[in-house]
Formats: structure tokens, C-alpha cells, sequence
């Protein structure tokens, strides 16, 4: 039920296992853990089954196969899978039946992924918790009473109690990274623009190919499945820009490890990070050097409170998109009546959402100016290293709004949405993030960081990924999934 995406998919081409029996085996173990964990939330096993035995028909025939032929798998619930609702968590829309699968969805079905259920999300996908009124919450494998992350949450969880070997998620606020660094996972956040997000729409608002800073991703329990998923999902490799779908090539220089110049974060005074993560990263770099590998501690690519202003009122200005005429209103009221000298992530809520496009353009020229300063630091860099957040996976907590609900790191109290920092410093500026683990806490849980790289360098930072998978730390299971 663990076993990698990448060997699973060479035994069913081989016919050392059907079609038909994975996906047997997998809802066997859905069906021991998914009421306590509750991450597949919707489900089209009539179809799947049918799905698993064309498939094993065309292995027995000897017909052309897909990369990932026969794989059962799940995705997140806000991709449109044609058939099934599409809801964002949200019960006015628990009969919105997708008419046609979404772009990338579609790009897995025709390398023959057999999609057998959704995963749960947070209403709008807008929380580190993954809960709503509609599913329900989804906890964390490892600790079920606490958070599995967001807004791919339902994703990694199922990921984590080995409900899935792949799945298919998206990230603008680490709902990628977040939810990998929480239950021990690899996440890809890719370069923006490389593949489409069409198909993954709220209910009720028209979307194209892209959204502002939003990519589509791959969650996986091996970082070389990562790269399996990238294949298939960047296939064309277009990038999206002003004149539309364009070909690109990923930037890649295939350095050798050992030749690779590293910078490593630890933590910032933006969001302060737990000691714990920030010895994980110690240990990390100390593997590095004896490895022979250069490695410089705590150099900032970009303006760091520069990137934490521009990146919250760009992300509210872009999810604000989603906003109702009456929400519209009721945030424009509010920012109204916040201190203009407010640089909080609640006034970056209002005003972000309801910024005219004047400020829009004002702090997207902020963001112009830090892309230049990324562009000098990898002049000098290859890869950096740095958390996906400030903590551990927290425990569920559904009271207030998000920048109301509190955690504890060090010993001081710090807003949740405080660690939406390390989402926002390589994301605003479209770059590739890969989250991998770094073992666990003195109290058992995983915790990861994230590996950055130039714009398109996304195969570099999985590679990198994969080194340290066979060098340091791996996926492990949890206890309670056995």
C-alpha cells in the first residue's frame, strides 16, 4: 500500500499486479482509516472499476501504455472531474456536476490514471485546516487531532494513509508545500504558467488558464514520483504569458551534487521558525559540508519584509477575484476603517481584496523589483533551502477567522497565518519549490522545508529532492496506518 507511484506503474506494465487488485487494495486500506481520517470525500468507484479492467485488458493485449497506466489515484476536490461535484467545501454547490475534467486532470487520464475519488479541501481552499460544513474536517495521520494542512489537505492526508500512490493538488498559499511539510510528504509547487488551470474554478466564476501566483502540482511519497507527475502534467511544456501558451524548456544544468552552491534559511524575523525545524536544518547543512557540498547559512535572496507586504496584498488581490458583490462590499467597509500603517495579514485581507488596479500595480512593480533580486542571488546560488512554515502540524482549531486563531512556536504565541510568509517568498515570484521531509519532532510528527530554484529550474530542485531521499530522510508511514 507504500509502494511508489513510479514502481507500482512498472508492475502493472509487467502484470506483477492488475489494475484491478491495486485499486482493490487500496480501497481495502480507505476503507480501515478513511472514517478516521476522512480525506477521500467523493467517489466514482462504478467507473474505476470498469476503468482497472480496460486497463488490465490493454496490458494483457499488449497495446500502447501511458506513462501512468492503470495507477488508481485521487485529486484534489477543486479540479473538475467530469461526473462528480465540484463544491470548494462549499454546501450551495454539493450538485455542481463538472461537466468535462479539468486541463490537468484530463493530461492524467490520458496517461491512463484511473481517477477513483477526490480529496477534501477547506471552504474556498482558503485555510491551513482542512475542514467544511459540506465533508467535514480531514485530520492528520500522524496525529488525528491535528491539522493535515491546506488547502490541499484532504491530498497529503490520503497520501499519508496510503489511500493513493499520487495526487494532483494546487498551491498559491503553500497548499502544496504546507500539507507535505505536515504529514512527512513531497509537494511540487511548479513554476507558474507551466501547467493549466483551467477546470479548477469556484463554482460561478469564469476562469482561464491561470490565476495570478496559483499553480497545479503533484504530491507524492517519493520525490522521483514528483518528477513522473511533472512529466505528465508540463506535457506540452508551454509557459503561459502575454501572448498566450508558449514552448518553453525547463533550466536545468544538470550540475552534479556535489558541485551545487547552497543557501540555507533557517528562520526570519518575519515569521520566527521552531527551533526544532531550524536544527533540521543545521543537521541538513552539516550533511551538505561533510558531503563536500558548498553551503552558506541564512543569505536572504530578496528584501524578506518587502516580500511579506507585497506577497499578502498580491495573494488577496488575486483570491479576491472569487469575492461576491456582497463580500466586495463588506471588506471594502472594513479596510476602510483599518490604520493605513496596518501591515497585518488582517487588514492585508481587506485591502488586499478590494485594492484598485492602481495599487495592484504599484505593489506588482514591488514584486518586478524582488524577481531582479532572485535573479542576482542564483546568479551566485544554485539551490536554497528554507522552511515551508513556522511549525509542526497544529492542533484543529475552527474558532474565528484565520488570523484569530493562535499557535504556540518558542514559547511566544504567533498568529497562525504568520508562516503564510514562507509561502509568499518564493511564490509571488513564480518559482519552483519542492517540499521534502526532515524526519520528526521530539514529539513525533513530520516536519519538511522546501528546496527553491530559478524560474523553470523545477527538475533540479526534485532531483535535489531525490538525493536527499536516498542520503537523509525519507517518507515514513504512520502507526496508525498499518
Amino acid at each position: 500500500m507504500y509502494r511508489h507511484a513510479q514502481d507500482l506503474v512498472k508492475m502493472l506494465r509487467s502484470g506483477e499486479i492488475s489494475s484491478v487488485e491495486l485499486l482493490q487494495e487500496q480501497l481495502r486500506q480507505l476503507d480501515r482509516h478513511n472514517g478516521s481520517v476522512n480525506a477521500v470525500v467523493t467517489f466514482d468507484l462504478d467507473a474505476a472499476r470498469q476503468q482497472a479492467e480496460a486497463a488490465d485488458k490493454q496490458v494483457r493485449e499488449g497495446k500502447p501504455l501511458g506513462p501512468l497506466h492503470g495507477l488508481p489515484m485521487t485529486v484534489k476536490e477543486s479540479f473538475n472531474v467530469a461526473g462528480l461535484p465540484t463544491t470548494w467545501g462549499y454546501t450551495a454547490y454539493a450538485d455542481n456536476i463538472a461537466p468535462s475534467n479539468a486541463v490537468a486532470v484530463q493530461r492524467l487520464v490520458d496517461a491512463g490514471a484511473i481517477i477513483y475519488g477526490k480529496t477534501n479541501v477547506p471552504a474556498g481552499a482558503a485555510d491551513w485546516q482542512t475542514f467544511n460544513d459540506l465533508f467535514g474536517t480531514t485530520n492528520n495521520p500522524w496525529d488525528l487531532t491535528r491539522v493535515p494542512g491546506g488547502s490541499s489537505g484532504g491530498s497529503a492526508a490520503a497520501l499519508a494513509a496510503g489511500f493513493t500512490a499520487l495526487e494532483l493538488g494546487s498551491d498559491i498559499g503553500a497548499s502544496i508545500r504546507l500539507p507535505a511539510h505536515y504529514c512527512g510528504l513531497y509537494g511540487h509547487k511548479t513554476s507558474w504558467g507551466v501547467i493549466p488551470m483551467a477546470g479548477m474554478d469556484v463554482p460561478g466564476f469564469q476562469g482561464i488558464d491561470t490565476l495570478d501566483m496559483a499553480v497545479a502540482g503533484p504530491l507524492a511519497r517519493s520525490a522521483k514520483d514528483l518528477q513522473l507527475a511533472l512529466d505528465v502534467l508540463a506535457s506540452p511544456l508551454e509557459i503561459y504569458g502575454a501572448l498566450g501558451w508558449q514552448p518553453t524548456t525547463w533550466r536545468d544544468t544538470r550540475r552534479p551534487v556535489k558541485d551545487l552552491r547552497i543557501a540555507i534559511l533557517t528562520t526570519a524575523p518575519q515569521a520566527p521558525v521552531d527551533n526544532e525545524i531550524q536544527g533540521k536544518l543545521h543537521e541538513l547543512a552539516a550533511l551538505l559540508r561533510r558531503k563536500g557540498i558548498a553551503v552558506s547559512m541564512d543569505v536572504f535572496p530578496a528584501d524578506p519584509e518587502l516580500s511579506r507586504i507585497t506577497y499578502f496584498h498580491m495573494l488577496r488581490a488575486a483570491t479576491g477575484a472569487w469575492l461576491s458583490d456582497t463580500e466586495f462590499a463588506r471588506n471594502r467597509t472594513i479596510a476602510q476603517t483599518l490604520d493605513n500603517h496596518d501591515t497585518s495579514y488582517r487588514a492585508s485581507v481587506y485591502r488586499g481584496s478590494t485594492i484598485s488596479f492602481r495599487d495592484w500595480q504599484a505593489h506588482n512593480v514591488q514584486r518586478e523589483l524582488l524577481k531582479v533580486q532572485w535573479r542576482h542571488f542564483f546568479a551566485d546560488y544554485d539551490l536554497l533551502i528554507c522552511p515551508v512554515s513556522t511549525s509542526a502540524a497544529f492542533q484543529h482549531n475552527h474558532v474565528g477567522e484565520r488570523w484569530e486563531r493562535i499557535i504556540e512556536v518558542n514559547g511566544q504565541q504567533q498568529d497562525t497565518t504568520t508562516g503564510l510568509f514562507w509561502a509568499g517568498y518564493p511564490g509571488m515570484t513564480g518559482l519552483p519549490a519542492t517540499a521534502f521531509p526532515m524526519g520528526r519532532t521530539k514529539d513525533g510528527l513530520p516536519v519538511g522545508a522546501q528546496i527553491v530554484g530559478p524560474a523553470l529550474a523545477d527538475a533540479a530542485c526534485i532531483r535535489f529532492a531525490a538525493w536527499l531521499e536516498q542520503e537523509w530522510h525519507c517518507f515514513e508511514a504512520p502507526p496508525m496506518a498499518f
